[in-house]
């Protein structure tokens, strides 16, 4: 049924010929001899262009010709899109494309006609800068700077000019004005051009409400002024118009990209540099702004409220989603940082920020209601949103989309607007959703949030009330915005609502409270966990779980944000993906010129502080086992290595190859893929390059590397790095050639390893490099632990190395060290070491780099341990790995009482004496 409720006929496809437009026909009218300039096609700049030059040198001026110009390129665009079903891109990119010629047509117009009355306008000379000509740049912003211009839209544009100075005056040296003037005069100019009605229409209407201090601001800013403005006045919703700004004229200025300039004040004020959730809040006002004026210009006029821009579900609600998405992550993400809709919407999803569905279900909607809006326009080349009322206008456009009717089109349309509305109120619906029912979520009767603070005092636990209550006189508190307190309150009250449901325990409460004290200056943790009551949920359950989080959130807050991610439990690292991701965001970094060494070291730390926490929520949560946490971080630490001396090679100014021609080989934790976290990696760098430079070459690159590595920035650092066992340790050279390495390890010369290098050797492995050094370090490895050896003194030598060690970690009174007392972690490790050394040459599955525990099973079937021993030697590992880890999750004493440990203990204790024999046993 139609909206009058009668039955709906089915359409033919004579409704859909052009003709039906009042616009089109008044064109065919007007210009019958000149539709034929414009070459056949989807109107482009090249077409567009050469039929300007034409209707020129028919006698038209420039800006007559430009008002017919678009006129054939409007009813071009209308038999494509309505009779030939053109694709979306190149409607807009037609109709932007024309724009961007006016726009330069008319700076020549104007340029050309100031020069000749006041001169050029010029910069100051100093002693660093003679003085040059000043630009203008025209700014385009909304749908004109992410060039999805629609067919009658007017375009929004800003002017700014690079320096403020004098004109060099006319002919006669006299005439002169300053810039400000020069310019001003310009943008008039400009305006008359492009804007002005005359006998063949306009060009484009102009709107510059979007400048600086709105419509009471000048006409056209210097770049100095506009950036004192963003720091000093801009307001959050400028941050979303200048979201999609760019410069669109003039063309000289874009090809000589002079205009980058404009990059140092933009991108700072659009995107900062934390995840900014206080713009929720302000996108929430500025939609409800909007909705507010449509139904003022609705009310009495039901017709107007069923507007496909501004109406609920419309294409405003789609564009909100995505920049909302863009300006909270975009300062840490900056490969989110694109203008047209479209390609936002594929790249928030590729960031995880929005289901793949869910993205592909708004840019169907968003097409299909660009097109409505479109043929709306289309009919009178009006700038109306709103459905027509007349059936036979309602039918044309429902033949031209391709349906069989009316109500099939209505219903499509229907359900798109309920798919977009749907998604638009889950992200922005309002602040109050998620279990907040205190007195500070609707309305406080007058009361400031600090007493509102106190009033919910009585309904907290003592502990976590006791908390709270100090925080009534804060000064941090004190120092937060009202609306910020709030927040506060708002997040306190569904704490308690939560806890009153055991949804949340006490300790977490308490957690929570100790994490939010040094927090409470920064107004966007508030803003988001408020904002995000799934965050705030899964952050109580993680604080619940284990202490140590809490201390990685206070040293890394922006994680946090990864709780909100729908697929944190669903999946695990993904070292390939990482490495294109971060390699995107690096690209993204250079396009806008932000590549520099300090902003790529904050980018690494700030993906692997990321990841990191990724696997401590899914550690907590029970979804990881303690193998699989240590497989991912040795994993991501791996990544990170490799992604850091890719970008260090290519930063280094004396390098003299493409690609490094060395290693890097990881021992410890690193090598056997155990790391925990915040594990040092122990790993030494190799060589092999016969350029004459190379150690000096070399040693500078791995300088630079574990500098990138270690440096503590403002999002933290990434790894210690321990070298110590390199070739002579600490008095040996940071980087060896590969054949020193080699002849070190296999005791080639009178400069040897010792039998506790060869230890390490055993749990060595080629973390990355040149591929050829892989295999010749895997030989170096072999040779090494199949190298003859005398049992017996290789038994005492490792019986004299653990006590060592023992002495090193003394245990007081009556408890078992997990990792250090007789029958821990490191008596197995030191037995496997052994069996490595002493029995690989005659049992080569012991060879591999395979872990303690598989190591264990190999050797019993090899009849070197009683049977079931080194099974039951390998479950008393794994579980004192267990507790190890859970106990520095928690951080408590790494200690068990010994009783608690006698079960433990006794397989590896067996293990030890099977092995290494009595003498020097553990007693």
């Amino acid at each position: 049924m139609n909206p009058r409720g009668d039955a709906c006929p089915a359409l033919s496809a004579e409704q859909a010929r052009a003709d039906h437009s009042r616009y089109v026909q008044r064109i065919r009218r007007r210009y019958p001899d000149e539709l034929a300039l414009l070459p056949p096609g989807p109107p482009v700049r090249q077409t567009m262009t050469q039929t300007l030059q034409t209707l020129r040198q028919r006698g038209l001026a420039v800006p007559a010709a430009m008002r017919v110009l678009r006129q054939l390129v409007m009813e071009r665009l209308v038999v494509l899109d309505c009779e030939q079903q053109a694709p979306l891109a190149d409607i807009t990119r037609a109709v932007t494309e024309l724009a961007e010629i006016a726009l330069d047509e008319a700076c020549a117009l104007a340029f050309a006609e100031l020069d000749d009355l006041y001169g050029a306008p010029m910069t100051e000379a100093s002693p660093d800068a003679p003085a040059r000509r000043a630009e203008l740049w025209v700014i385009g912003m909304g749908k004109l700077g992410a060039r999805e211009l629609n067919v009658s839209s007017d375009i929004d544009l800003i002017y700014v000019y690079d320096q403020d100075g004098q004109t060099a005056g006319n002919a006669a040296g006299r005439n002169r004005i300053t810039n400000h003037e020069y310019f001003a005069k310009a943008i008039k100019h400009i305006y008359n051009t492009v804007g002005d009605i005359t006998e063949h229409g306009q060009v484009f209407r102009v709107d510059l409400a979007l400048r600086p201090n709105g419509n009471s601001g000048p006409p056209a800013v210097s770049l100095g002024a506009l950036e004192e403005y963003f720091l000093v006045q801009g307001r959050e919703w400028e941050r979303f118009a200048w979201l999609k700004s760019r410069v669109i004229a003039p063309a000289s200025s874009i090809a000589a990209r002079s205009a980058s300039a404009l990059r140092g004040p933009v991108l700072p004020f659009v995107f900062r540099k934390y995840l900014d959730y206080n713009v929720f809040e302000s996108l929430r006002t500025l939609h409800r702004q909007i909705r507010d004026h449509a139904a003022k210009r609705a009310a009495g006029n039901p017709g107007r409220s069923n507007d496909v821009k501004l109406s609920r579900g419309g294409i405003r609600e789609i564009e909100f989603t995505v920049q909302l998405l863009q300006v909270v992550r975009g300062g840490q993400f900056p490969e989110l940082r694109t203008r047209p809709t479209l390609d936002a919407l594929q790249r928030v999803a590729k960031a995880g920020l929005m289901p793949p569905a869910t993205a592909e279900s708004l840019a169907r909607a968003y097409e299909f209601l660009r097109r409505v809006e479109h043929r709306i326009q289309y009919l009178d080349d009006q700038q109306t949103h709103l459905m027509p009322t007349h059936d036979d206008d309602l039918a044309w456009i429902a033949a031209t989309m391709g349906y069989p009717d009316v109500c099939a089109f209505l219903c499509e349309l229907d359900t798109h607007r309920e798919t977009v509305a749907h998604e638009f109120d889950i992200l922005l619906g309002g602040s109050t959703q998620g279990g907040c029912h205190g007195k500070g979520c609707n309305g406080r009767n007058g009361r400031s949030a600090v007493e509102d603070l106190q009033g919910v005092l009585p309904s907290l636990p003592e502990a976590f009330a006791a908390k709270v209550a100090q925080w009534c006189d804060h000064p941090r508190v004190l120092a937060l915005r009202e609306d910020a307190r709030v927040r506060l309150v708002r997040l306190v009250e569904r704490t308690a609502s939560w806890l009153d449901e055991g949804r949340a325990s006490e300790q977490a409460a308490l957690r929570l409270a100790d994490w939010l004290e040094p927090m409470l200056r920064r107004e966007s943790y508030l803003a988001l966990l408020q904002e995000r009551p799934s965050v705030h949920e899964r952050l109580l359950r993680l604080l619940g779980a284990a202490k140590w989080p809490a201390r990685y959130l206070v040293k890394h807050p922006g994680v946090i944000d990864e709780l909100a991610g729908r697929q944190l439990m669903e999946e695990r690292f993904d070292a390939t993906q990482f490495e294109a991701d971060l390699e995107e965001r690096r690209t993204a970094l250079r396009r806008t010129g932000e590549d520099d060494e300090e902003e790529l070291l904050n980018l690494l730390r700030r993906a692997h502080h990321a990841e990191v926490f990724r696997t401590l929520a899914r550690d907590v949560e029970g979804v990881l086992t303690v193998e699989q946490v240590a497989d991912d971080l040795s994993a991501l630490a791996d990544t990170v290595l490799r992604v850091t001396a890719r970008w260090c090679w290519q930063r280094l100014k004396n390098r003299h190859r493409e690609e490094p021609a060395f290693a890097i080989i990881g021992y410890g934790k690193l090598g056997g893929k155990e790391l925990g976290y915040g594990s040092d990696l122990d790993i030494v760098f190799v060589y092999e390059d016969e350029d004459e430079r190379a150690g000096e070459i070399y040693a500078g690159f791995v300088r630079k590397l574990i500098n990138w590595l270690q440096v503590k920035t403002g999002e933290g650092d990434l790894f210690e790095i321990d070298t110590a066992l390199r070739p002579n340790g600490n008095s040996g050279l940071l980087v060896t050639s590969f054949t020193a390495y080699e002849d070190y390890q296999r005791g080639r010369g009178s400069n040897t390893a010792w039998t506790w290098e060869h230890q390490a050797m055993t749990r060595a492995r080629f973390v990355l490099g040149q591929a050829a050094l892989a295999p010749r370090f895997d030989a170096v490895r072999e040779a090494v632990i199949t190298a003859e050896r005398d049992h017996a003194a290789l038994a005492q030598e490792i019986r004299a190395m653990r006590e060592k060690v023992r002495a090193a970690h003394p245990v007081k009174g009556d408890q078992f060290e997990i990792k250090h007392s007789p029958g821990g972690m490191v008596d197995v490790e030191f037995v496997v070491q052994y069996l490595v050394l002493a029995h690989s040459a005659a049992h080569p599955e012991l060879r591999g780099n395979l872990g303690n525990i598989t190591l264990l099973r190999h050797a019993e079937s090899a009849g070197l341990l009683s049977p079931g021993m080194g099974q039951a030697a390998g479950d008393a590992y794994r579980e004192l790995r267990r507790l190890q880890h859970r106990a520095r999750l928690d951080e408590v004493p790494t200690q068990l009482p010994a009783a608690d440990a006698v079960a433990l203990a006794t397989p590896v204790r067996a293990l030890w004496r099977h092995v290494l024999g009595t003498d020097g046993a553990p007693a």
